[in-house]
């Protein structure tokens, strides 16, 4: 017989006990991921009741490959377009929790008499929770159309990003054995100088190349070119300083912006799955059993952190972002757990030698008790709110709502505010590509033999880094600042003398980056003169030329971002007002009973309370659809209503599709209007049909809220009362035209 390497025997071993756990812990409902672990501790060094894994080190490495994969289909999953989107709920929210669970972790081991360092990874490992288990949860009990999700879906973007921070912040304190501020802080500037460099460079090269290359891209092509990316980005971010897992899901989350993302999601999931599997066995190869028995206390204590201290700060951040009290508990209870960044967490620190040997096995029995209540939990956050609503005062009760209703209200543009965040993004985004063509320069193109031989390499080479730095450099001093509202400022003498100083700042940042460029070449006072000069010539005599390659370049990147969208245009749920109701989206089958009705046929409103604002057929939208408008196969329909009246609503299409309809998304078309009638409203004591507002603008009164209540999709014949607050979907610039028009 063929001797087998024991890698082999290793391997076979643990992806058939994986296999048997992944099949009873489905029939079980419960996450496949707990029975990974469970599996690794059953075949681990320290059980032998079961046949056992040998070669360790061999499987630590296989580990590793798994981190890397599930970091690169987090990447994939998350896109940095998506935290551009994400709206404040998500963000107070999230960074609210993620702040309190690390100062609840570093101070609980700091209480039970834990070191310094352990404390710390015990905080970053408590502050994540797990992105699979609330999925699987989500799934599991048909909830992913209910608006709470959409929260929790931000809040864990949230999560992912400060976990990576984390990963370089806790790797910077371990390597330093110590705290110290201005390390920290250099290694955090490090980080978003790099994110920022990597966004912009991979958003301009990216798509443009996935697009030239569609034609040869099979699924074959596009596995082996995605995963060449990843482990070329992993490459790149250790020989900067990062991890190899920061480098995998920055490259996922780049081609997450390109209109390949989905397909290669597709094909790299069972490479995910196989390492991912491989990762999670290898997390319970490391649980000791006896030291879990040893520290049963420590594990009890942090699993009551972990699910109350989640609950409190979770439901604390979405009320103090303005969600009502009930979606706030429905979110909190959602995150009553940690999971694979926890785990990644939880082995750097082993990776890198500096946490107690204890520490692991008690964040894995935290997770494996944690996520075992969360389907239990989820659905506690109803009764709790009940409870909550009976013995709450009438006036907490009543502040609260108030507090949710005034904290959502639409604000008028803050004009200053706008110039300002025009002002910033211009300046880093542009000041970030020209340092790094300095640095090239400096530390890679000047070393080069044939470059120091020439006497003048000094002049060749500063001037060449000044051709390629000069478009950025002229956006950086040139590019207008959010002309609408900087036009609007500029019209009051008051705010002329603030934004000649920011245009003169923006200048002044130009030459000193310049300057910067020459003193590596060159000293001081040269490069000081040399960068006034050449900052005020190319001014003149090449100002059209730097401004129309500019655009185009800028052109470029704004397609590449928006080419996804473009070319396959999608939905989304939005959450739009302050009730429990949002805008949800489902498909009309070929062979569903809906179709060739009208709307006044299907009745929806009468039936189910809510209203169809928008229908999608193929290139055509229309916006809140008239009465007569029939359905038709593939439409897709965009309606208002609550959870309860959306997921009776998801009932009736499910049966008149005969099918599962499609995942809810997000609709970003539709702006939503605040309005308050006062006396000389041209609207007032007119009913809702009488006012005209479907026929004359197109637009759909979708609320009232009169004296503390609040009506939802109110009758067509409500009389529009004096001080009511109107919430209207439709165009805002047609609905406050036209109102100032009538007054």
């Amino acid at each position: 017989m063929v001797h087998l390497p024991q890698l082999m025997t290793d391997l076979a071993l643990i992806l058939c006990s994986a296999g048997v756990a992944s099949i009873v812990f489905k029939k079980l409902n419960q996450p496949v991921v707990l029975g990974y672990i469970l599996v690794g501790l059953l075949v681990g060094p320290h059980l032998q009741f079961f046949p056992t894994v040998n070669d360790i080190e061999s499987i630590k490495i296989w580990a590793d490959l798994g981190v890397i994969f599930l970091l690169f289909s987090l990447g994939l999953e998350f896109s940095f377009k998506k935290l551009f989107k994400l709206g404040t709920t998500a963000v107070i929210t999230g960074l609210f929790e993620i702040s309190a669970m690390l100062l609840t972790g570093y101070l609980l081991g700091k209480m039970m008499g834990w070191s310094r360092i352990d404390s710390l990874f015990l905080g970053g490992i408590l502050a994540i929770s797990s992105t699979t288990i609330i999925f699987r949860a989500f799934e599991e009990l048909n909830l992913k159309p209910k608006k709470f999700a959409g929260i929790v879906v931000g809040v864990l973007i949230i999560e992912d990003v400060v976990a990576v921070l984390l990963m370089v912040l806790l790797t910077t304190v371990s390597v330093s054995k110590s705290v110290e501020g201005v390390e920290l802080a250099i290694q955090v500037f490090k980080l978003l100088f790099f994110l920022i460099l990597w966004f912009l460079a991979g958003v301009f090269i990216l798509p443009s190349l996935l697009k030239k290359a569609a034609k040869w891209l099979n699924d074959e092509t596009l596995l082996i070119l995605s995963l060449g990316l990843c482990f070329g980005m992993v490459l790149l971010a250790s020989l900067v300083g990062f991890s190899a897992a920061l480098g995998a899901f920055i490259m996922g989350s780049l081609l997450a912006e390109t209109v390949q993302a989905e397909r290669i999601e597709h094909v790299n999931k069972p490479v995910k799955d196989l390492f991912g599997a491989i990762f999670f066995v290898s997390v319970g190869m490391l649980i000791n059993p006896n030291l879990l028995y040893e520290h049963a206390i420590p594990v009890m204590i942090l699993t009551i952190a972990v699910i109350f201290g989640n609950t409190i700060y979770v439901a604390i951040g979405a009320i103090l972002s303005g969600q009502p009290l009930k979606q706030s508990l429905q979110a909190s209870t959602s995150m009553t757990q940690i999971g694979e960044f926890s785990f990644i967490i939880a082995t750097l620190g082993v990776t890198l030698g500096v946490t107690s040997n204890f520490l692991y096995p008690i964040a894995v029995g935290v997770s494996v008790i944690t996520s075992f209540f969360t389907p239990y939990l989820i659905k506690s956050a109803e009764p709790l709110y009940e409870f909550l609503e009976r013995v709450l005062p009438a006036k907490v009760l009543t502040s609260l709502n108030r507090y949710s209703t005034g904290a959502q209200r639409i604000q008028s543009e803050n004009h200053w505010k706008n110039v300002l965040q025009s002002f910033i993004k211009i300046v880093i985004l542009n000041g970030v590509i020209i340092v790094a063509i300095i640095l090239a320069f400096k530390n890679i193109v000047e070393p080069l033999d044939w470059i120091t031989t020439s006497p003048w390499s000094n002049v060749i080479l500063t001037a060449i880094a000044l051709i390629v730095l000069s478009p950025f450099l002229w956006m950086l001093t040139t590019r207008k600042i959010s002309k609408p509202s900087y036009t609007v400022l500029w019209v009051n003498k008051f705010n002329r003398g603030p934004m000649i100083v920011l245009e003169l700042l923006r200048i002044l940042i130009g030459i000193l980056l310049v300057a910067i460029l020459f003193n590596q070449f060159f000293n001081v006072y040269v490069a000081i003169i040399s960068a006034v000069c050449i900052m005020f010539v190319s001014g003149f005599i090449f100002s059209r030329k730097l401004h129309a390659f500019s655009v185009k370049i800028e052109e470029r990147f704004i397609h590449n971002y928006h080419i996804r969208e473009k070319l396959q245009p999608h939905s989304k749920v939005s959450s739009l007002i302050p009730w429990d109701a949002h805008l949800a989206i489902f498909d009309i089958d070929i062979d569903s009973t809906l179709i060739g009705k009208t709307l006044i046929e299907l009745g929806v409103r009468e039936k189910f309370g809510i209203n169809i604002a928008m229908i999608e057929r193929g290139n055509r939208t229309i916006m809140l659809p008239d009465k007569n408008e029939r359905l038709f196969p593939f439409d897709r329909i965009s309606v208002i209503g609550t959870d309860e009246q959306i997921l009776k609503f998801k009932k009736e299409i499910e049966i008149a599709n005969e099918s599962q309809p499609k995942e809810t998304t997000d609709v970003s078309e539709i702006s939503l209007s605040q309005i308050v009638v006062g006396p000389g409203f041209p609207y007032l004591s007119l009913s809702i049909r009488e006012s005209g507002f479907r026929e004359k603008l197109k637009a759909l009164i979708v609320g009232i809220e009169r004296k503390g209540e609040r009506i939802l999709n109110p009758d067509s014949n409500e009389i529009i009362q004096i001080d009511d607050i109107l919430w209207i979907v439709g165009n805002r610039k047609k609905i406050r035209s036209m109102l100032k028009n009538k007054e």
